[in-house]
């Protein structure tokens, strides 16, 4: 049996909904748990898929972690950490579980790590990781599937990125926090994400500061105390769910997200002619999907800029709106896979270069079987079956549940037609011949 989602033409989505913990946030937090010893807990952590894939990885370490569904609460045992290592196998499950190098490096001066893994879309080296550890005192050596650092004792400097890489960011203030002295991150990363990781650890007793316009200032050696923090709510997700009333010509009240966070996506909706509502007091945001929205164009940037989270979700919006789009993608060269898949729905939609898609809007959306490439390839897709006609289904579950937490149920409250449903695989001609015999 194998598991796809099920999607049929959709009325107009309706509610509200309280956001998850950005996913994001999450997982870095729970590496940075690493550094402190003792008991931390992290409120309003999504039940997904990567969470626990993260668990295993920590679990690699000697690092207890403990998830309670119910009230969203994980709770982390970092007394003691008794190894370095975590196996290839594992660490190929997720892209972040790389950040726990830094955590290491800082805790015990010394990783061993399998390469990492995650969604197809692009290569995502972790070259800048490397480099900047290496420029910390470090001894990295690659082989294979494996990559090991070891330091006696990493020392502070000033690291300058070429690209404000959000891994690399994280984990070179991960490993800084074992230093004596002041790391000074050039070009850094700054997404919403990274300051939430920055909140958490001064309050493990960190002392970090951010400068304009992307400077983070890391003084090390001083030390760290577990801690109690509650992540910040997931602006992935909230984006997710106002295209989801978008596409379907709905209405949406997002209590508590927050709006700071979203300018530049915001505004493409409003662009679309769609009605933004902030509350007064600065979180929560009411939409109100337009009768007609117009096309538009986005090109893809790290933050402040439009997040290439979003952009396979805001292309299948394209779909009903009047114009033609044209979707550029800076970030990853392979996150337009899902352009092919809404062609085999009917859709008028071409990809001049691997990076840049032109899609024409107010076309005809056929339901048919499609292949998720990726977390936001997935949404994307189901997007598309909720205006198509017939029913569409989709392959790469798994991607969905890495990156929502019961999102499909969310969905079917506000009114979807969606469910996750298990599908007979057929046996190929070997299968069959060694079953008859």
């Amino acid at each position: 049996m194998h598991e796809v989602i099920v999607v049929k033409k959709s009325k107009p989505l309706s509610g509200s909904v309280m956001l998850h913990g950005a996913k994001n946030a999450t997982l870095v937090m729970m590496a940075a748990l690493i550094t402190a010893r003792g008991v931390s807990r992290l409120h309003n952590v999504p039940n997904i898929a990567d969470v626990h894939i993260m668990i295993r990885v920590l679990a690699a370490l000697g690092v207890i972690a403990v998830y309670d569904a119910a009230t969203k609460i994980l709770t982390v045992d970092a007394t003691t950490v008794v190894a370095n290592m975590v196996p290839a196998i594992l660490m190929q499950q997720m892209r972040a579980s790389i950040l726990v190098m830094g955590s290491l490096l800082a805790r015990v001066g010394s990783a061993s790590l399998g390469l990492p893994g995650g969604d197809a879309i692009g290569k995502r080296p972790i070259d800048f990781h490397l480099k900047a550890f290496r420029k910390m005192g470090a001894t990295v050596i690659e082989q294979g599937d494996m990559v090991t650092a070891e330091v006696a004792e990493l020392k502070p400097c000033r690291i300058a990125l070429e690209y404000p890489s959000v891994g690399a960011t994280e984990n070179i203030m991960l490993a800084a926090l074992g230093t004596r002295g002041r790391t000074t991150i050039i070009n850094a990363a700054i997404e919403p994400e990274i300051t939430d990781l920055v909140a958490l650890l001064q309050s493990m007793g960190a002392q970090i500061t951010i400068q304009v316009p992307a400077t983070i200032h890391i003084d090390g050696g001083v030390p760290l105390h577990p801690t109690e923090y509650t992540v910040m709510p997931d602006r992935l997700e909230a984006g997710s769910l106002l295209l989801a009333a978008a596409i379907t010509g709905g209405s949406l009240t997002l209590p508590n997200a927050r709006p700071e966070t979203m300018d530049l996506f915001l505004a493409k909706l409003e662009e679309m002619g769609h009605s933004v509502i902030v509350d007064g007091s600065g979180t929560g945001i009411q939409f109100f999907a337009a009768t007609h929205p117009q096309a538009v164009s986005i090109k893809t940037a790290p933050y402040p800029g439009f997040p290439t989270d979003l952009q396979a979700p805001m292309s299948a919006v394209q779909l009903i709106a009047q114009g033609t789009s044209v979707i550029e993608e800076t970030v990853f060269e392979n996150r337009l896979q899902h352009i092919s898949e809404l062609q085999k729905m009917g859709v008028l939609a071409t990809c001049e270069t691997p990076s840049k898609a032109t899609i024409s809007g107010g076309q005809r959306v056929i339901g048919t079987d499609v292949v998720a490439s990726d977390i936001r390839a997935s949404l994307a897709l189901v997007l598309a079956g909720f205006v198509a006609e017939g029913t569409t289904r989709i392959d790469g579950v798994h991607h969905w549940r890495r990156g929502y937490a019961d999102l499909e149920v969310t969905l079917a409250r506000l009114g979807a037609p969606i469910s996750i449903e298990k599908q007979s695989v057929p046996l190929n001609a070997e299968q069959v011949s060694a079953v008859v015999v």
